[in-house]
């Protein structure tokens, strides 16, 4: 049964969300960003595995007790028997690994868009599907990598598009952190223990940050990774899963890039890097400092690009993702809510008979894929001490 609606302009989007409930952190983030601009409104959702604490929490979300399902199933099954000017146009995903495929392919072929948690799924096979999913009933499908859409991450990604600091040469990015030391085994995990579960999880500190820097990566310098070599290493005592890891990649025979990602890093909170070497100069971020873009020349000064929307320096892509004025802290949820508004336009252009584009300016299920292959090759070349593994196709 299709969802598809000719939307009028000048109503929300209704938003379905999963996941959330209780002290669960991005689902509430999820509910923020896509609000943030008036543009959808969240009027249903399975906001826990347990139908007892979905039902509870959904008055702290604004949910009618009508549209707080205990189960996907049941609220695909409840929006479907709905007018279709009253059943939601899209569903956010905001649960553990483990689940994002079934809940998605079951939205999708619901006929409802759909907002993804990284990384997409736990297989390649997995993956895989949900890509022909997508293809089959040209829903939108957006993966919530939310530091794509942070204002300087989206300037940067221009400027090296528009050749500002010439031919790429090299790529680095480190995700660095240190939530995990001092961490005992714990038999009964409290919120956020299922990452450490390999069932759950499907890897460690490789799909929890190593992903985020992979793809910010591809993002930024618009090259294809063909192969990977990788080292990953578990150091907390009784732990089931890498929090330690170094990655290579190669962009055909020419570009190098380099990752290195820890979740066992004293006294790091959440450093996440970028710089970009080219042959006319290179370009710096950090998303502890997330307003600044530094811009290396040899021979020149050094330069501190700030978020400033008026500033002759910024590029239409920095500008436009901007949403208030310069010396303001800008960041985690307007990034987010960037990511959001950028699915929003997709999905009225489809609902309104236009084709998008599959080269978007946020994370599809493309690099959704792309994003578990890289896991699974990093995977396999650590088991084989690092030998290359091809990012092109998986035996």
């Amino acid at each position: 049964m299709s969802n598809a609606i000719n939307y009028p302009l000048d109503r929300k989007l209704r938003m379905a969300l999963v996941g959330g409930a209780g002290a669960a952190f991005i689902g509430r983030v999820h509910a923020t960003a896509a609000q943030l601009d008036g543009r959808a409104e969240l009027v249903a959702g399975v906001l826990s595995s347990n139908p007892e604490k979905a039902r509870l929490a959904a008055p702290s979300f604004g949910i009618a007790d009508a549209r707080a399902y205990g189960s996907v199933g049941e609220m695909i099954e409840s929006e479907l028997a709905l007018p279709e000017d009253q059943r939601i146009d899209f569903v956010s995903i905001a649960t553990p690994n483990f689940t994002h495929y079934e809940i998605a392919r079951a939205s999708l072929e619901a006929g409802f868009d759909v907002f993804c948690d990284k990384p997409m799924t736990t297989t390649v096979q997995d993956a895989d599907e949900l890509v022909s999913v997508v293809e089959k009933t040209g829903a939108v499908f957006v993966l919530t990598h939310n530091y794509t859409g942070y204002p300087m991450i989206r300037q940067a990604r221009e400027m090296v598009a528009n050749g500002d600091i010439g031919e790429i040469q090299a790529v680095r990015s480190n995700y660095i952190q240190g939530w995990m030391c001092g961490l005992k085994p714990d038999p009964n995990p409290p919120r956020g223990g299922w990452k450490t579960d390999p069932a759950k999880a499907g890897s460690g500190s490789l799909g929890d940050v190593g992903t985020h820097a992979y793809n910010l990566i591809c993002y930024v310098t618009g090259l294809t990774a063909t192969e990977v070599s990788a080292s990953l290493r578990t150091y907390q005592p009784g732990g089931q899963l890498d929090d330690y890891g170094q990655a290579t990649i190669a962009f055909g025979d020419s570009q190098l890039g380099t990752i290195t990602f820890s979740q066992i890093s004293h006294g790091r909170l959440n450093d996440l890097s970028l710089e970009v070497d080219g042959t006319k100069g290179a370009l710096l971020w950090r998303q502890e400092q997330p307003n600044e873009l530094t811009v290396r020349r040899t021979g020149q000064a050094t330069q501190i690009y700030e978020r400033h929307p008026p500033a002759a320096y910024m590029n239409g892509s920095g500008r436009n993702a901007c949403r208030i004025a310069g010396g303001h802290p800008e960041g985690f949820f307007e990034a987010f809510a960037n990511i959001y508004n950028a699915g929003f336009d997709d999905i009225i252009r489809r609902a309104s008979g236009g084709v998008c584009d599959k080269k978007t300016c946020y994370p599809n299920v493309y690099d959704g894929a792309a994003g578990v292959r890289f896991v699974q090759a990093c995977q396999t070349s650590s088991n084989e001490r690092g030998c290359w593994k091809s990012l092109l196709q998986l035996m």
